[in-house]
């Protein structure tokens, strides 16, 4: 019985999700706006304050509402930053055959990415990517290595002018992620290669040809993904 209460319970929360979220897509609640209280809102949609406090609950870990300490439950400015956190956060915790399948997911969106930066990277943009991967040439310091690194993709993700894609590469490429993959990776003798790999990137982007950079991106991106999944293979 128990089991059942709990059952139609969350069955409730995920209607109230789903409600507080159609409100949002309609336009009756715009990003900034503060919500109705909980009492109110509870009333409008038909459901108990404490399924309407679970669904608020739900929808602030996800980002999609944030509470504001004296003020209220406000829906957030709904950027792709903002509402894809979560998604580093699994990549962070994930191990084994998940974290190949998340590094397959990046080698698809970065050479997308590369690509169509290849096509719109402006020259400011270029040279602080060609900064990069000079502080990456002038070092054998693998935290260094790992920043300019980050800084590199970064940058090329920016330049592809897709906020959403630059927000899901940001969270695939975090510092935790990468940081988790070098400590195996560089004992392969990885720093020259991967040197080579960036460089070609560069080259790409310098050239503004996309299909070079697609190329030169995915094979990067690739090579850790190879070595990756040896390394699962023989566990």
């Amino acid at each position: 019985m128990e089991q059942q209460v709990s059952a139609q319970k969350g069955t409730v929360t995920q209607r109230a999700i789903e409600q507080i979220k159609a409100m949002i897509g309609e336009g009756l609640l715009e990003p900034g706006q503060r919500l109705p209280t909980e009492r109110d809102l509870a009333a409008q949609l038909g459901i108990s304050r404490s399924s309407m406090r679970e669904a608020i609950r739900a929808l602030t870990v996800l980002g999609v509402l944030e509470a504001r300490h004296g003020s209220g439950i406000y829906v957030t400015r709904l950027e792709a930053g903002d509402l894809l956190e979560t998604f580093g956060v699994v990549a962070d915790l994930s191990r084994g055959p998940r974290l190949v399948e998340l590094l397959e997911v990046r080698r698809v969106l970065e050479s997308t990415a590369t690509a169509l930066a290849a096509a719109r990277i402006t020259d400011d943009q270029l040279a602080v990517v060609e900064g990069h991967l000079a502080a990456m040439e002038a070092t054998d310091d693998p935290e260094e290595i790992l920043a300019h690194d980050l800084a590199f993709h970064r940058e090329i993700a920016a330049a592809a002018g897709n906020e959403t894609m630059a927000a899901i590469l940001e969270g695939l490429s975090s510092r935790t992620f990468r940081a988790r993959v070098w400590r195996g990776y560089e004992q392969e003798d990885a720093f020259p290669r991967t040197r080579r790999e960036h460089a070609r990137i560069y080259g790409a982007l310098a050239s503004r040809d996309p299909e070079a950079a697609r190329a030169a991106a995915a094979a990067h991106v690739g090579e850790v993904e190879q070595w990756l999944r040896g390394q699962v293979g023989e566990r």
